[in-house]
């Protein structure tokens, strides 16, 4: 067998093969991640009263009925970013009030829409999902006064008015339209549509452009079914939007868009650029591991042999035991003794007396061996005692070359 067969049977795959298996992985392992990030903005609510729900309570035939009339399909405000721009001032935004929604995220929105034409619709029905129907509801009972007025009072300092209604029919924009069964109303002396003397179906406050549609049932997707009142719809729109076509609707409220978590943090600014700059690490980690970069180093033994393995070992232990500090003495009073006999000192000679006969050893320097003997016994820190301890040597080895 030749050798270009023996090693196509130990490799199966070629080198590419893999490289492009691998590449393949790491893709839709990519792909995977960032849309589980963000399948959860995307994904429509079934049922409740949201602008994508097709529920008696939802919105989505309003969106539908502007798309028809105006031609193009409103924006859907998901994230909050829109309602910061210069362009959003230029649309009416339509915030639809479910009893499951945010009340921060309602607060957020006022503060972004002071100044900007902003209709508020407040919620009317608890409803329950119906078995069997995706997106469909049954209604239950109408909400309380109190819990409305919750939302309410985060508007506009008002609140509902009972629940009964004298008028078979309310005049919408010259549009007589069946009155909705409980009617909800407030109080106002000038409404823009009135539900008879001093009831306001639809009111403005005084000192923003925010209007509030009190009673949803006339914008749901239960009222649309009706031709009067989805006429009836449009001419209220019509009515209250900046300019023709310029209506969009707002999810935030809904909890659509606004769930941030740690993989959003990676993937969005400002942490991108981090997340891409590991990435880049981690694949030029990869290439570099695909090489050997020199020779492959050699094991060293787990005990050291030798004088220098001695050293080093001794040292070290010094060092752990804190006692380096006090080495400086002790070393010069061994350079001492050593420079006594290598340069054949009298017998007997300690201390001073044995200073002062090295120094006489020295004719170019007084006092040489002296002054390196004191600035070693005195040094305290490792550079000092290392700059001590090469005077020293370097004074010894001069004296023994003189010799010599």
């Amino acid at each position: 067998m030749s050798a270009a067969a023996t090693e196509a049977a130990q490799e199966p795959f070629s080198r590419k093969t893999l490289f492009w298996g691998i590449f393949a992985s790491l893709l839709a392992a990519a792909g995977f991640f960032l849309l589980s990030t963000y399948a959860p903005d995307f994904r429509q609510p079934e049922g409740g009263a949201t602008p994508l729900s097709k529920g008696g309570t939802g919105y989505a035939g309003l969106v539908e009925w502007l798309k028809l009339t105006n031609g193009q399909a409103p924006p859907m405000e998901r994230g909050g970013k829109d309602l910061e721009s210069p362009l959003a001032s230029t649309f009416l935004l339509v915030v639809t009030i479910a009893p499951g929604s945010d009340p921060s995220a309602l607060d957020r929105l006022i503060k972004l829409r002071s100044g900007k034409d902003t209709l508020f619709v407040l919620p009317k029905w608890q409803t329950l999902p119906l078995l069997g129907h995706d997106g469909w509801e049954e209604k239950v009972e109408r909400l309380p006064n109190a819990v409305v007025n919750d939302w309410l009072g985060h508007i506009a300092k008002a609140k509902l008015g009972e629940p009964r209604n004298t008028l078979p029919q309310i005049n919408i924009g010259g549009r007589m339209v069946t009155a909705p069964d409980e009617l909800q109303w407030v109080a106002d002396d000038h409404p823009l549509i009135a539900a008879g003397d001093g009831r306001a179906i639809l009111t403005e406050l005084d000192n923003e452009p925010f209007y509030i549609l009190t009673d949803p049932d006339f914008l749901n997707n239960a009222a649309l079914g009706d031709e009067q009142k989805a006429a009836a719809a449009l001419d209220m729109i019509a009515m209250l939007e900046p300019a023709r076509g310029a209506v969009m609707f707002d999810l935030t409220l809904h909890g659509i868009g606004q769930n941030y978590d740690l993989a959003k943090l990676l993937v969005e600014p400002p942490f991108l650029a981090l997340t891409l700059s590991v990435l880049v690490a981690a694949a030029l980690a990869f290439l570099h591991g695909l090489g050997r970069f020199g020779p492959p180093r050699a094991e060293g033994r787990a005990i050291a042999l030798g004088k220098r393995a001695l050293v080093d070992t001794t040292a070290m232990l010094l060092r752990r035991a804190g006692r380096l500090a006090g080495l400086g003495d002790r070393y010069a009073t061994l350079v001492r003794q050593r420079a006594g006999v290598l340069l054949g000192a009298p017998h007997g000679l300690q201390g001073e007396a044995l200073d002062r006969w090295l120094d006489s050893r020295d004719k170019s320097e007084a006092h040489g061996f002296t002054r390196r003997f004191q600035a070693a016994n005195e040094s305290n820190n490792l550079t000092a005692m290392h700059e001590a301890a090469e005077q020293l040597h370097d004074w010894t080895a001069r004296r023994l070359g003189e010799r010599r």
